[in-house]
């Protein structure tokens, strides 16, 4: 799955009564944006509207900037996560939604800009439906929790080149105190409202605040702080000048707020509740509701979503007892899950192992590529461990894109806290999906159309890229791997995986499963072992509704090749088919059918 940042988001999910001291948040946003879109001239283009749209964002997020490799007099400075910062995102919103409608006629337009006029309504749709629901986001938890991504955007994104740099960064180690203290005041006060997270998610939670503040000389920021200050070309007594103003502010600001925040999720854990969907939630249904739309940018309803899956998982299987002939194997699918998922045989044993596994896998696939993709990646890709301080709470993967002036590359985070939830049949698919043709390639080709406007290129639509993800593993059957039958079955695995998700996201939040019925019910349907299915189960209860984009957007960009193919004959590209999935940007679904039957029409034409 991609890397989801909350804080960094233009938006933040986390809207807060409690606002930062005005050193610590961008200088821009205790200002009115939408009055640039206001006092945008008459005969500004569309695209105009969109550059000043994205300015106002950006004047708003601090962390998106850096996101975007952009170093300014915001660089040291977090989110304002304040009610009021969130009120001015969705004003700026609505004012540039409501200028297009006044000023463009998307009949006037050329085709890329009528595309944009469209996925900008449908954004701010997506947008508006959830703000009913903002307050029912948990802030803290193991999935997406910022007592761990704050760190982790210090280690990942906040770049040193320069001594402003480090010294912007130590700005930010001292703005972690009170942005901790309000993030921890804003739980406070959803948990007293009864929206918190089910009681097994706290001791995740206190997990990582104890891994920071009892690492003592391995705290992981600090630790970073100083190799990335080493790096510099400066003297020894001003590194270590800068050092100890690290530790000083960590000391002074960060690990009091930690402290102060690891009493309130001990608080909050002694009263949590025991029960696991959002049905919990007042108008739960009707949340839960919203987040299928969202997420899968359809109107299929909870119930349509299980039985799809339950369906999904019948065709998988089927596919599961052909492989398990092939190999030989005498037994039940189920005994057959327990084989692949019991034996040494299918683990590797270091963690350097795997990932050298992964890296030749990638390597192939490069070779590949053009024979399918007319669009080729230009960022590198490199694959990385998850940091220590969050691995036992992280989820198995993960893809963070690559910043879009080069200065980062795109980033295939990988799990290794235990090798036995990370089987060698799954090791291919997995790195196809994160890496290459998936994410990497679908988001380095999204952060390069740079004629198009920057909320198509670094915006997203979760079916889209999870889709995309998901397509890609079958892709790479298509393209000769899975040579080995039990990696085949690793990819079979995975898609099993996803159909199981339709079924266990739906019935934790629509049909009122608990935790341990989610758990068993993939235990019985999948091969995956013990923890793998644990940590799935308690992302998606943290997490609603995300998990049924992957299947839904697979299954929609399959229907549609298959529809090209059918239609087209020996006039078929599937590198044309590609680029017309891809160099549109993330768009929903039903444009993306728009998208391709045009191509089909233009194809047959020719």
């Amino acid at each position: 799955m991609t890397l989801r940042r909350l804080l960094a988001a233009p938006v933040s999910a986390l809207a807060l009564a409690f606002a930062l001291p005005a050193s610590l948040i961008a200088q821009d946003a205790a200002a009115d944006p939408a009055a640039m879109i206001a006092d945008l001239p008459a005969e500004a283009s569309i695209d105009e509207l969109f550059a000043a749209y994205e300015a106002a964002t950006l004047a708003l997020s601090p962390q998106t900037k850096a996101y975007r490799g952009i170093r300014d007099a915001d660089y040291g400075k977090w989110n304002d996560p304040s009610d009021e910062a969130e009120a001015r995102a969705d004003a700026l919103l609505d004012a540039t939604l409501a200028t297009m409608r006044v000023r463009f006629d998307p009949a006037s337009l050329d085709p890329q800009q009528a595309l944009s006029y469209r996925l900008f309504e449908a954004m701010a749709a997506r947008r508006a439906s959830l703000r009913p629901y903002r307050d029912y986001g948990y802030i803290f938890d193991q999935m997406n929790g910022a007592q761990s991504d704050l760190p982790a955007f210090l280690i990942n994104i906040h770049r040193v080149s320069t001594v402003t740099d480090a010294e912007a960064y130590r700005a930010r180690i001292a703005g972690l105190g009170p942005l901790i203290d309000a993030l921890t005041a804003q739980s406070r006060e959803r948990a007293d409202k009864g929206v918190m997270p089910p009681r097994w998610v706290y001791a995740y939670v206190i997990s990582d605040i104890q891994n920071l503040l009892d690492a003592g000389n391995n705290n992981a920021v600090l630790e970073d702080f100083a190799k990335k200050v080493a790096a510099l070309d400066i003297a020894g007594e001003q590194k270590a000048a800068l050092d100890a103003g690290a530790v000083a502010a960590w000391e002074a600001s960060a690990a009091p707020a930690y402290g102060r925040l690891l009493a309130e999720m001990q608080r909050q854990q002694a009263i949590a509740p025991t029960d696991d969907g959002v049905w919990r939630f007042a108008e739960g249904d009707k949340y839960y509701a919203a987040l299928l739309k969202n997420y899968t940018t359809t109107g299929l309803t909870a119930d349509e979503i299980h039985a799809i899956g339950l369906r999904e998982v019948d065709r998988i299987h089927g596919e599961m007892r052909a492989i398990m002939a092939k190999v030989g194997f005498d037994g039940t699918l189920q005994e057959f899950f327990a084989f692949t998922r019991d034996d040494p045989r299918f683990f590797h044993t270091s963690r350097e192992d795997y990932l050298a596994d992964a890296e030749a896998h990638l390597a192939q696939m490069t070779a590949r590529l053009p024979e399918f993709f007319a669009t080729l990646p230009k960022d590198p890709l490199v694959i990385k461990p998850v940091e220590a301080f969050r691995e036992k709470s992280a989820g198995k993967a993960f893809y963070q894109s690559p910043a879009p002036d080069g200065s980062r590359p795109g980033t295939y985070y990988v799990n290794l806290y235990n090798l036995r939830d990370m089987s060698k049949n799954e090791l291919e698919a997995l790195a196809y999906h994160e890496g290459l043709p998936g994410h990497h390639l679908q988001r380095s080709i999204q952060t390069g159309l740079g004629d198009l406007p920057a909320f198509r290129r670094f915006g997203g639509v979760t079916a889209y890229s999870e889709g995309w993800g998901l397509y890609s593993e079958e892709l790479g059957k298509d393209m000769g791997f899975y040579t080995d039958p039990y990696s085949d079955f690793g990819r079979l695995g995975m898609e099993l995986w996803r159909a199981g998700r339709l079924v266990v996201d739906t019935g934790l939040h629509h049909k009122r499963w608990s935790r341990e019925e989610a758990i068993g019910w993939l235990t019985e349907n999948t091969p995956n072992p013990p923890g793998d299915i644990e940590k799935a189960i308690e992302r998606y209860i943290v997490y609603p509704g995300q998990a049924t984009a992957y299947m839904i957007g697979k299954l929609k960009i399959m229907e549609l090749r298959s529809k090209a193919q059918a239609e087209l004959g020996t006039k078929f590209d599937i590198r044309e088919f590609h680029d017309t999935i891809l160099t549109s940007g993330p768009v929903p679904l039903s444009i993306m059918e728009e998208n391709v039957a045009h191509w089909i029409a233009s194809r047959r034409a020719q």
